[in-house]
């Protein structure tokens, strides 16, 4: 056993001499440049890296936000114009349908003004023609006697 005893001890000193990980003077030195590699890193990039897409974030967000209540603020606006607009059409219906029946009315009363006029000039034409008629057959009477009575002379002077 002696034998299988050295031969290990042997393998493990070897393989601690320049194995995949040594153990001495070169680890903690490794480490140190890793931890002052992070930090320089650390100061250098990744810090003003983060910083500017923080800013990025805050402007996305305030952009957002905004966007949000413009959005909102033109939605408000949007509804309150078509009300109006909604009201307006309303209002214009009402006074067109008002003017129509005002100018029915109007010329309802136009019409029978027409209508009266036309009866009153149908009527004084009808008493001038009635009054005519009257003197034309007082004229034709007359005429007619004075003609009977010539007629008579002639006839009786024959």
């Amino acid at each position: 056993m002696s034998n299988f005893s050295f031969l290990f001890f042997q393998m493990l000193s070897t393989e601690t001499e320049g194995g995949l990980f040594d153990f001495n003077a070169t680890l903690p030195l490794m480490a140190l440049q890793f931890i002052v590699l992070t930090v320089i890193l650390n100061f250098i990039f990744y810090k003003p890296v983060s910083n500017v897409l923080d800013e990025r974030d805050e402007y996305i967000r305030n952009s957002l936000t905004t966007a949000s209540a413009s959005l909102l603020k033109a939605d408000e606006l949007t509804t309150t114009y078509e009300q109006q607009l909604a009201e307006s059409r309303k209002k214009a219906q009402d006074i067109i349908k008002v003017a129509q029946e005002e100018a029915q009315k109007i010329v309802s009363i136009k019409i029978k003004e027409a209508q009266a006029e036309g009866e009153k000039l149908v009527s004084e034409a009808f008493d001038q023609l009635s009054i005519q008629k009257e003197n034309a057959l007082k004229t034709l009477e007359t005429q007619v006697d004075t003609l009977s009575d010539l007629i008579k002379v002639k006839l009786l002077n024959d």
